[in-house]
């Protein structure tokens, strides 16, 4: 196995959140996959809201160069939330938050039945960007959906945030590793595009 990355925490304590149909497991498990290949131990929960599509979804990883954890993170302890939509990111916050804890979160809301039945109002952008930042640490939002759409593909939005999430700096994600993964992954002819929306994802959190 290859000798463990250093990890800013041990456990590091990483949860992905979203709605179903975001592909918010798929980028779970991509950076599950790259960080296991740098010789971290990954245990990853996973639980889903009440329909396939449109319900809360959302998955733990637990990362440690040492040993296995158990897959849910405990209440008040995680170190990173990736919201793929920015009231789940919010939700994850009030939950699992702490002063220390840093967000990324993509700006592309998707309005619930609630809300869209006119029963519940959806917070304003500055209000989710203020009320993340009295929760967190440091919170960062990435236009990942708008990009990808520009791209021409709204799936590129999963590769973003992946990028984002390796630009931060807390974890040992590299370009090198990613292309390694989606070129396994996907075969070679989907591996420029992919490299694109990571890079892009990249600069989006840079300073």
């Amino acid at each position: 196995m290859t000798n463990p990355a250093i990890l800013p925490h041990d456990p590091f304590n990483l949860i992905v959140a979203g709605v179903g149909g975001q592909g918010t497991v798929t980028a779970s498990r991509l950076i599950g996959e790259m960080l296991s290949a740098r010789g971290i131990r990954v245990t990853i929960g996973e639980t889903f809201g009440a329909s396939q599509r449109g319900g809360s979804v959302t998955s733990h990883l637990r990362l440690s160069a040492r040993t296995g954890w158990s897959p849910q993170i405990p209440r008040g302890q995680a170190h990173l939330v990736v919201a793929f939509e920015p009231s789940e990111g919010l939700r994850v916050l009030g939950t699992h938050g702490n002063p220390q804890v840093v967000v990324v979160a993509n700006t592309r809301p998707i309005h619930p039945e609630s809300v869209m039945g006119g029963e519940a109002r959806y917070p304003e952008r500055e209000e989710l960007g203020r009320w993340m930042g009295e929760l967190a640490s440091r919170a960062v939002f990435v236009e990942a959906t708008d990009e990808a759409l520009r791209m021409g593909s709204p799936i590129l939005a999963n590769t973003i945030m992946v990028g984002a999430v390796s630009g931060l700096g807390l974890l040992p994600l590299g370009r090198d590793d990613f292309e390694r993964l989606i070129a396994a992954r996907m075969g070679p002819d989907r591996v420029p595009a992919n490299l694109t929306a990571f890079d892009w994802g990249v600069a989006a959190v840079a300073g």
